[in-house]
């Protein structure tokens, strides 16, 4: 059995860096302007930026559901992909962040490593704690990322300071800790 992640850099190190990423994210949700919030998607008109957005915390709570509630975690409300308000969007990323801080600490504890789940059958992902948070950074730079194209292709353009923003993770950073 592996030892128990003990270095409590690495641990501070691992979960800060979750933290700034929900931070980017959330982030890029606040600075969405409101006109585009129920945009249809080009090539795909049933889908919106909202419904985007929300995605992202409902992936969230699917991997939380999957790999941690079996272990104790609590998983969140899903929000509602079609109505949902940007407040209570903002919230609810609040509530699986730290979930998915909850998932990250679990494996840490349990030597690096997610303990293995009844519910995790789909089986893409190894389960160290690198590549879990890398996962779920990835997760959240492409949907991000898909966000910021549409706004461009429904003809506006986010503010450089925002765009720009989405890549000051030291500011994001400060803007975590201010906000606990």
């Amino acid at each position: 059995m592996a030892e128990e992640i003990t270095n409590p850099d690495l641990r501070s190190t691992l979960v800060a860096a979750w933290r700034t990423n929900s931070r980017v994210t959330s982030y890029l949700v606040e600075h969405l302007p409101a006109a585009l919030w129920d945009a249809p998607v080009p090539g795909a008109p049933r889908r919106t930026v909202r419904m985007i957005a929300g995605h992202l915390h409902n992936a969230r709570c699917t991997w939380l559901k999957t790999l941690g509630r079996e272990h104790g975690i609590a998983v969140p409300a899903l929000v509602d992909r079609r109505k949902g308000a940007r407040r209570e969007l903002l919230s609810a990323l609040g509530r699986s962040s730290r979930g998915i801080e909850a998932l990250l600490e679990l494996g840490m504890t349990a030597g690096g490593q997610v303990p293995p789940s009844k519910a995790y059958v789909w089986r893409n992902l190894p389960l160290d704690v690198g590549h879990v948070l890398t996962y779920f950074v990835a997760q959240e730079g492409h949907h991000g990322g898909q966000i910021v194209m549409l706004v461009r292709q429904l003809g506006h353009r986010l503010p450089a300071e925002i765009t720009n923003g989405l890549w000051q993770w030291t500011t994001r950073v400060r803007e975590w800790n201010r906000a606990r």
